[in-house]
């Protein structure tokens, strides 16, 4: 299977079309998966969100980012590595986002290892980053994780940060452009 294209005639990888009536899967395709990102705040957002995903849809996610955005300070790790117990538990009573004490002590915990790191996260995290190869030709051909992606995780549990397996590695790295995992046929353009 290779791209599918939308209702506006342009080719898409087929995950971006499985909620026809999404705009947010559509935009997330099209605007942002794939392109890189090499700030850690925006770093520590798509972390954070992929371990929320864990286990749930992704438009899911999409829907409520806005709120996570509000209740985690617009993903700024030096704010949120400093919530309590108390933000933590008012966290978990807001509606908005999703509710798990899990997800939310790891974003906590995470935010923290960011703080005690003594470089940037997007030195870190960039440095997993493999060569650019071609583009894979069908969802079949795109990896749950690859030797990259488990290193990243080992290093990151190495440095005490939590809910990052190979395979959320893996979706950090292409959702943040260090691969480009959009399809051959897809209208998106190669990244450069």
């Amino acid at each position: 299977m290779s791209a599918v294209a939308g209702a506006d005639g342009r080719r898409r990888c087929p995950w971006a079309l499985s909620a026809p009536s999404s705009p947010e899967y559509l935009a997330y395709h099209d605007e942002e998966w794939g392109r890189p990102v090499r700030d850690d705040g925006g770093l520590y957002e798509r972390l954070t969100l992929e371990a929320f995903q864990s286990g749930l849809s992704w438009l899911t996610i999409l829907r409520k980012r806005a709120a996570f955005r509000t209740a985690f300070a617009g993903f700024d790790p030096a704010v949120v590595a400093a919530y309590d117990e108390v933000d933590q538990a008012r966290l978990l009573t807001d509606t908005a986002i999703v509710r798990n004490r899990a997800k939310i002590t790891a974003a906590v915990t995470n935010a923290r290892a960011v703080q005690a790191l003594d470089g940037s996260l997007a030195d870190l995290l960039w440095s997993f980053a493999p060569a650019p190869r071609s583009r894979p030709l069908a969802p079949a051909d795109v990896p749950a994780s690859s030797p990259e992606s488990v290193a990243m995780a080992k290093e990151l549990k190495r440095r005490g940060f939590v809910f990052v397996g190979p395979t959320t590695a893996y979706a950090l790295m292409q959702a943040t452009g260090m691969v480009d995992d959009h399809l051959r046929s897809c209208w998106v353009p190669a990244r450069a």
